[in-house]
Order: C-alpha cells, then sequence, then structure tokens
C-alpha cells in the first residue's frame, strides 16, 4: 500500500492551478517533482503540507483519510515541509530558530547549555559542524540560511518530508551532506518529496520522477533512463535552446570601466573594462567578492577606493547612491530578489514600472493605458503566467518573481546591466526565456555583466569570463581558451597552498558540468 495516495485534487485561486492530480508515494523512495516555474508544484506540496486546502479531491495517509486543515496539523501526523522561501527570525540565534517551538528550560529560564547542544547536534547532521549555534541568523550568509532552514526541517519524526528546491543556494559540500541525510531518512522508511529544477539533481537523487505542466500531471517515471532531454520536453512541451559552440560576439565600445575598486578584504584592487555587445560573465567561489562588486559598481555599497569611468572617457564619474547609478544607466538585478528586488505586497504593475515611473507622469498623474500596454508586453514577451497586473508579487512563483524582476530592468533600457545570478530559482522554460532576452541586450548593444555559480551557464552565454578569488580578479578568459578545470582552478588560486581551519570559502558553489 502507498504511503500517501493522492486522488484528483484540485485548486484553483483566479484560475485553475492544479487540476485532477493523481499520485503515490511509497514508503522509503524520494519522488521527484519538477515542472516549470507556475506549474503548481509548490501548491500541490503546500497541500500535502496542510499550508493550502484544496478545492476538490482527497488524500490518503497510511491508508486513512489525511486532510489536514494547517501545518501544524500535518506535521501531528507526521508529515513536513521545508520551504524555498526561507522562514527564519533574523534576530534570533541559530539555537532559538532551530528549537523555537521546544526551546529547553531549567528553573524558568532558558537552559542555553542545552540549547546550543543540541542544536549543535543538529547543524552536524547537514555538516554545518563549523556553526556558532550562538550567531545570530541574520549575520549568516544565505546559502547558512538555507541549511539552517533545512536542518530545522529534519527535527523530529517524519513519515513525509517535502523539500521545496532545497539546493538552490547551497554549496556542492552542503549538498552532498544533505543528499547523505536524506539516503539515511529512505533508509528508515521516510518518504521524501523533492521538487527541483536541476534535472541532473534530479536523476541523481530521485527514484521515481514527476512532471507538472499547466496544474496537471504529463508523467511520472522512473528516473533510471528518464534522459535530460526528456525531462525538459515534457515540462516545457517546447524544444529548448542549447546554446552550445556559439561564436564569440564582436565587443563594441568601451562602456563601462573600474580602476583599483576596493573594498576591505571583499573587493581588493580591482581593474576591469567593459564593453557594449558582450556579455562578461564572474566566476568564483562563495566569499570571492563577485556580488561586493556589482553592489560597488551599483553605488549600494560605498568603496574604500577607486575610480569608475563610462563610455570611454577620462574623466570618472562619482556614484554616490544607486539613484546615480541608475540615472547613468546602469541597472542591477539583484541576487535576492525579496529582500533586495522586488515590492511583495505591490501590484506586479508597480514592479515593473517603477523604474520608469518618469516617463509615464509627465502630468502629476501616471498614464495608466500607457502603463498597462508596457506590462502586457513583457507579459507576453516574458511568458510571465499571472492572473493579471494587478496581482501581488508575493503571489507569484519563484521564476515568475525572477521574470518581474528582469522586466523592471529591460523596460528601464540599461546601457550597463549587472546581473548577480539571474537565473537562480528559475526552471529550464524560464531560463530558456532570460537567456533569449540577454542574447537580445548584446545584440543591441548593451553591456551585460553577469555573475553566476554555474559554469556550464557562463560558458554557454559569455563572451569573457573573468574568476574573482578571496576579492581579487586574478584571471579574465576569452570565449574559447576556458576549461571548467582552468576556471576552477582560478576560483581556487587565493587559496591554494593556504591552511583552511575555519575558513569556509573553499566550499565553492562552482557547479561544472
Amino acid at each position: 500500500m502507498p504511503l500517501l495516495t493522492v486522488s484528483s485534487l484540485a485548486k484553483a485561486y483566479a484560475a485553475p492551478v492544479l487540476s485532477g492530480i493523481d499520485l503515490t508515494l511509497n514508503a522509503g523512495e524520494v519522488l521527484a517533482l519538477t515542472g516549470e516555474n507556475g506549474a503548481g508544484k509548490s501548491t500541490l506540496s503546500k497541500i500535502i503540507a496542510g499550508l493550502v486546502t484544496a478545492d476538490a479531491g482527497e488524500m490518503q495517509l497510511g491508508g486513512k483519510a489525511y486532510r489536514p486543515a494547517s501545518r501544524r496539523d500535518a506535521e501531528a501526523a507526521g508529515v513536513r515541509m521545508v520551504m524555498q522561501e526561507l522562514g527564519l527570525i533574523g534576530t534570533l540565534s541559530v539555537a532559538e530558530n532551530l528549537l523555537l517551538t521546544e526551546l529547553p528550560a531549567r528553573a524558568g529560564f532558558i537552559d542555553r547549555e542545552e540549547l546550543h547542544r543540541r542544536a549543535a547536534e543538529q547543524l552536524r547532521r547537514v555538516g554545518l559542524t563549523h556553526l556558532d549555534p550562538a550567531v545570530t541568523v541574520d549575520r549568516l550568509g544565505i546559502g547558512h540560511q538555507q541549511m539552517v532552514e533545512i536542518a530545522r526541517g529534519l527535527l523530529g519524526n517524519s513519515r513525509i518530508l517535502i523539500l521545496d528546491e532545497p539546493t538552490a543556494m547551497l554549496t556542492d559540500q552542503e549538498i552532498m551532506h544533505l543528499f547523505e541525510q536524506i539516503a539515511a531518512l529512505k533508509a528508515t522508511g521516510v518518504a521524501i518529496v523533492y521538487i527541483s529544477h536541476r534535472l541532473d539533481e534530479l536523476r541523481r537523487i530521485a527514484d521515481r520522477i514527476a512532471v507538472l505542466r499547466d496544474g496537471k500531471l504529463v508523467t511520472v517515471r522512473p528516473a533510471q533512463g528518464f534522459e535530460h532531454d526528456d525531462i525538459v520536453q515534457a515540462m516545457v512541451g517546447r524544444e529548448v535552446a542549447q546554446h552550445r559552440d556559439r561564436e564569440r560576439r564582436a565587443a563594441g565600445l568601451e562602456t563601462l570601466r573600474i580602476q583599483q575598486f576596493s573594498r576591505g578584504t571583499q573587493v581588493r584592487n580591482v581593474d576591469l573594462r567593459l564593453h557594449a555587445g558582450e556579455i562578461f560573465g564572474l566566476a568564483g567561489l562563495v566569499g570571492s567578492g563577485r556580488t561586493e562588486l556589482l553592489r560597488l559598481i551599483f553605488a549600494a555599497d560605498s568603496r574604500d577606493g577607486g575610480s569608475l569611468y563610462l563610455n570611454a572617457t577620462d574623466s570618472p564619474v562619482e556614484l554616490r547612491s544607486p539613484v546615480d547609478a541608475v540615472a547613468q544607466g546602469i541597472g542591477l538585478l539583484t541576487e535576492d530578489r525579496k529582500s533586495q528586488g522586488l515590492f511583495l505586497t505591490q501590484p506586479l504593475r508597480t514592479n515593473i514600472t517603477i523604474a520608469n515611473l518618469a516617463r509615464l507622469n509627465t502630468t502629476g498623474w501616471i498614464r495608466q493605458n500607457e502603463e498597462a500596454g508596457i506590462v502586457q508586453r513583457w507579459f507576453e514577451r516574458l511568458r510571465i503566467r499571472a492572473r493579471d497586473a494587478e496581482q501581488h508579487v508575493a503571489e507569484l512563483s519563484g521564476g515568475n518573481q525572477q521574470k518581474v524582476l528582469f522586466a523592471r530592468w529591460l523596460e528601464r533600457d540599461c546601457n550597463v546591466l549587472l546581473l548577480d545570478e539571474p537565473t537562480r530559482g528559475v526552471d529550464v522554460g524560464a531560463r530558456d526565456d532570460i537567456y533569449a532576452e540577454l542574447d537580445r541586450l548584446a545584440a543591441a548593444g548593451k553591456t551585460l555583466l553577469m555573475v553566476s555559480s554555474d559554469l556550464r551557464e557562463l560558458m554557454a552565454m559569455c563572451d569573457r569570463i573573468g574568476v574573482m578569488s578571496a576579492g581579487s580578479l586574478v584571471q579574465v578568459f576569452e570565449r574559447g581558451q576556458w576549461s571548467e578545470q582552468a576556471l576552477l582552478d582560478a576560483a581556487f588560486a587565493a587559496h591554494r597552498g593556504e591552511h583552511s581551519g575555519d575558513d569556509n570559502s573553499n566550499n565553492g558553489t562552482l557547479h561544472a558540468a
């Protein structure tokens, strides 16, 4: 008998999100759930985890009717979910976040020693032996925050564990520890629902793969023999470009030059020249300074030294804030779209047009018909899946949120666009749409500076790749000169021969083919 049976499950908001889902889950197996952003993966998982109530259909858990009214109901039945969006409290310590609902007490006070002992034990399960349980969460990088979220999800006895995009922000070493925990849980009979867009990862970890498209279950097949291209075809219903063996784009005039850019130990005396019509990639390990360099260029952080020049001029430009950067034609698609990019409680319309309101507001009033036309154009061009322009961005899937943020900067028509992990957390179809826009921008003479932890992405899309290591730009490769090994060797350049000790900077996030 299957551990979980889902029959004719359906859910609709303004439009159907799930329709007629029939699915089984067996004890001790990993069922991978994939599909494009907005296909219904998270909604299905949230119904199973008690976070959303289905409109129709039924579920059985262990042969008995199962209809959780809340997350607490589901967890009481042994069903737990680690969500893609972090739910940690930044001002509390790691230990307090892990054990918030069961803080150990002695004589009416929190037993800090026992709290930290239990937390350290739980952190060891996910490979975070070096992490201090007493440190506050807001001092951690986003990858470590994700691991703390996963560690919290592994607490207690589970019959079913749902992992929603668990590796999107993890290093290779952290992923390895997570996979070891999944194998251990499988051995005890725990069933895993594993949601991810990393198709090679699915075939590595899953027993079966279920594919959703437009709210319907397209297929469920054994992972073995379910090839990459077949999964993609099932997900998107169309062919997706591979972007292999492209020629180097012709570099135009110099559009941006930085000299001796520095900020503490994060960015050390970086010199870089960018040209019109090219995509320049930045590779490197966690903490190498890639994101920090983009933020310095955008004037989101203040620098200790260095000069910035635009359009091959000899006079440096002083950017005091992101407002100055945008005014000079520079845009930044941030790595953290939730806290630094989007206005989650505002409609899509506002999020797309906010960087360009001056063009819509010449009389003191926004020209609503023109605004509606702009939003509709980006809906169609980027294939944004949403109810309408008034839907709040917080209600969208992660990939569609990324497209909304991307649309904002495309509408602004920046000459220089800084892209920090532009395809993180998006599916293969959405990634293809974003790649097409990057190609179009480069062909139009725009300058793109792109940070990515995926070497395959950089090698497919970029004309040059610079490698950051410990805050320095150590090497720049031309298309045709690089290899995966050469890029990885350069990324470790500043660490080679040094004792790592408590420094975890060698836990790279570079993903090679």
